[in-house]
């Protein structure tokens, strides 16, 4: 199985530079609740797998394979903007648990959990103004607009439990892809690839970033899953995601009725979270999903085509392996 580090080896040592620029640009007075809050987060972020997509695909598209601190700061720009967005989930989704530690909500409280997560957002784009580095703020800040109305969206269908299979791909985009697909585009901008590229690796990331979300989302009906997460985190929240939307679609009324019936209670009624899993198991929910998400990271190879033969382009392959891989 291919493991990230063995995706980041190209850029190892980029890496590492790329976490002191981090923490040097959000470095708070110690001793504040800030600063501990800050350092937390910082030290708690999970895979990096972002930061890496930008860096990657920026030695990809560099004819040297280098790239200096405007790919760093386009990579830092996209990470704090996702870590800013897990802050709020957590106090959305009322949740305890992020990665197997306690969320930030849990430890400081939602008010300063939500105030905490309005700073590194505010921050961050303080950062980038003062740059100087206008395309790439551009470029990358309209991705905050799309993650808060992909956010909307799946709340608004969790009202009203009526998601269809294009809803769903919609508010995915939103939420995941968007981010993802700026992250791999901003690396092209970063060193000045042309403009055919820069919309090629935007697609790359936008297809990696559908098959991440799906895989997130089957993870959700995989009990034996390593995400830190609480299970069955989404049926709880009547989250309606990709194996449920195809098991409702095979389902007659009566059947559709009941499982709509069963995503309705299962916030409080773990009967009813077992009965919707047994459902999607019947009808081979999760393995057309796995399907769909091959379909996502078939076209996200596609991509890649126009590219150099590169160890940096090789762990892009090796990336699309690793999403469809990842049981965390």
């Amino acid at each position: 199985m291919i493991t990230l580090d063995h995706i980041r080896q190209p850029i190892a040592d980029r890496l590492e530079e790329f976490e002191q620029f981090v923490r040097s640009s959000f470095n708070e007075k110690e001793g504040t609740l800030l600063a501990e809050m800050i350092e937390y987060i910082l030290s708690t972020r999970g895979k990096g797998l972002r930061p890496t997509l930008t860096m990657l695909v920026a030695a990809a598209c560099s004819p040297t394979g280098n790239f200096g601190k405007r790919t760093m700061l386009a990579a830092m720009l996209v990470e704090m903007i996702h870590t800013a967005s897990l802050v709020h989930d957590d106090v959305i989704d009322e949740s305890d648990l992020r990665r197997g530690k306690a969320s930030v909500n849990a430890r400081w409280q939602s008010r300063n959990a939500v105030i905490v997560g309005d700073y590194i957002l505010a921050r961050n784009m303080d950062i980038g103004l003062k740059s100087g580095q206008y395309d790439l703020l551009t470029h990358i800040i309209g991705s905050m607009a799309i993650l808060c109305e992909g956010e909307i969206l799946q709340s608004d269908h969790a009202g009203k439990l009526d998601i269809i299979e294009q809803d769903y791909y919609d508010i995915i985009y939103k939420k995941t892809a968007s981010l993802f697909a700026s992250c791999a585009s901003a690396g092209a901008l970063s060193v000045g690839a042309p403009r055919q590229t820069v919309q090629n690796m935007h697609c790359f990331g936008e297809m990696v970033g559908m098959a991440f979300q799906i895989v997130d989302d089957i993870l959700d009906y995989t009990p034996d899953n390593n995400t830190g997460k609480p299970a069955a985190n989404d049926i709880k929240e009547r989250k309606i995601t990709l194996p449920l939307i195809i098991t409702l679609q095979k389902a007659d009324e009566a059947l559709r009725k009941d499982i709509l019936d069963a995503v309705d209670r299962a916030a409080t009624d773990d009967s009813a979270v077992e009965f919707i899993r047994e459902q999607v198991a019947k009808a081979n929910g999760v393995d057309d999903a796995r399907q769909v998400l091959q379909k996502f990271l078939q076209r996200a190879l596609s991509c890649l085509a126009k590219l150099e033969d590169t160890p940096y382009r090789q762990a892009m392959i090796d990336l699309c392996a690793f999403v469809a891989e990842r049981d965390r």
